[in-house]
């Protein structure tokens, strides 16, 4: 527990670190994007290269082949869509040039750049 003004202090840093931070809506407009994707999709099923396959019925009918383990491959990335199959991979979090955002910029470019030369 924080008594005062200890407390009063640790929100107020809070409150002043929000208020200086450089300001974006750039992850509001890439869920309101991703939300209205997914209505506009309906209720796809996700690919079946991520389903798992507890049973032989589901390894028969293709649960889980090509499966690509994150973690396996060299720099931590394998690229695999997981989109549903009747969705077209969309880009939906475009950062902004300005504060941390920049920096997340150059992570996002890397991974899709990573992502085309894997899958093509």
């Amino acid at each position: 527990r924080l008594g005062s003004p200890e407390g009063e202090l640790a929100l107020a840093q809070a409150l002043t670190y929000l208020a200086l931070a450089p300001k974006s809506n750039a992850v509001y407009v890439a869920y309101k994007a991703a939300m209205n994707a997914a209505t506009q999709t309906g209720s796809e099923p996700p690919p079946k290269h991520i389903l798992n396959a507890p049973t032989s019925l589901m390894k028969d009918i293709g649960y889980g082949d090509g499966y690509a383990y994150d973690h396996d491959a060299e720099d931590g990335f394998s690229g695999a869509n997981y989109f549903p199959d009747g969705m077209k991979r969309g880009v939906y979090y475009l950062p902004v040039d300005r504060g941390f955002e920049r920096d997340l910029k150059k992570r996002v470019d890397y991974f899709a750049k990573l992502r085309d030369k894997r899958n093509g």
